[in-house]
C-alpha cells in the first residue's frame, strides 16, 4: 500500500488527489472509476480537514493499493482527530427538495452510493475509514 501523511488542510485537496490518481492513472482506471473515486476520496478528506481537529489541524493518512480479483481499488483514511462514524449518520430524504433536506449527510451519502464499500473503525485513538471501489 503506497501512503500518504499530510497535514489535514483543505489546501492540500490537491496533493491528496494527485497522489490519488498517480496510482488509479498507473492502473489503468478508466477515467468515469477515477472520477467516482475523486469524488468519495475528496468528501473524506475535506471532512478530516473540516472537522476532525477543529479548531486546531493535524494530520491525515491516506493509503492506496490496486489489485485483488475483481480488480479493486483500496483507500484508506487514518486521522487521530474526535472520533466520528460518518457512516451512523443517516441517509439524507432526497425525495425531498433541496430547501426542506437537513443541511449536511449528502457527501457521505454519494461516498456510500459511488463505492462498493465503505466501511469504518475507530482503534488505538485512530479514526479508520476504507473504501474499495472496483476498477
Amino acid at each position: 500500500m503506497k501512503k500518504l501523511t499530510i497535514e489535514a488542510k483543505v489546501e492540500y485537496l490537491d496533493r491528496v488527489l494527485a497522489f490519488v490518481d498517480e496510482e488509479l492513472e498507473a492502473a489503468g482506471c478508466p477515467m468515469k472509476t477515477r472520477m467516482q473515486i475523486d469524488v468519495a476520496v475528496e468528501e473524506i478528506f475535506v471532512n478530516i480537514a473540516s472537522y476532525a481537529y477543529a479548531p486546531g489541524v493535524g494530520e491525515a493518512g491516506i493509503g492506496i493499493e490496486i489489485g485483488g480479483e475483481p480488480r479493486c481499488a483500496r483507500i484508506r483514511f487514518s486521522d487521530s482527530g474526535v472520533p466520528y462514524d460518518p457512516l451512523q449518520r443517516a441517509d439524507p430524504d432526497i425525495t425531498l427538495p433541496a430547501e426542506e433536506r437537513e443541511v449536511g449527510g449528502l457527501g457521505i451519502y454519494m461516498v456510500k452510493k459511488t463505492m462498493d464499500t465503505v466501511s469504518y473503525e475507530h482503534r488505538d485513538g485512530q479514526n479508520l475509514l476504507a473504501m474499495e471501489k472496483r476498477i
